[in-house]
């Protein structure tokens, strides 16, 4: 019994037991490491979700007040009025017409654009710092 128990206590003491006990310690190290590392980043993933989460719980909830404004009979006469230019029995529709604004407005227009063509970039430039 002592020689065995000298052949443990030699291989207890010896280099090799010591490098399997470092080894052991780095592997346990680097195990515990990269386990928290991994926790680490389910986590900033988790936060990352919660907060799509909530933005895309006020998004429902601005998309189903939209919808319940679109389903009111308010919306559907703006939109008649609007786009479709009918109106309520009763009321009159009165069309404006200004063709003689608009011919004379771009008669300035194209006087404007034919005399910018004939003056030069440096004096446009000028014209442009200075407000002349």
């Amino acid at each position: 019994m002592t020689e065995q128990n000298s052949k443990w206590s030699k291989f207890f003491y010896s280099r090799w037991f010591l490098l399997i006990i470092i080894g052991a310690i780095f592997f346990a190290i680097f195990a515990f490491t990269r386990a928290y590392f991994q926790d680490y980043q389910v986590q900033i993933e988790i936060e990352r979700l919660k907060t799509e989460a909530a933005s895309l719980e006020s998004k429902k909830i601005e998309t189903l007040e939209l919808l319940k404004y679109v389903q009111t009979p308010e919306f559907a006469e703006e939109k008649a009025r609007t786009e479709l230019n009918l109106t309520k029995p009763g009321e009159k529709t009165i069309i404006i017409k200004s063709d003689r604004n608009n011919s004379e407005s771009i008669g300035q227009v194209d006087k404007k654009v034919v005399e910018s063509n004939s003056i030069s970039n440096p004096i446009k430039w000028w014209r442009l710092f200075t407000d002349n």
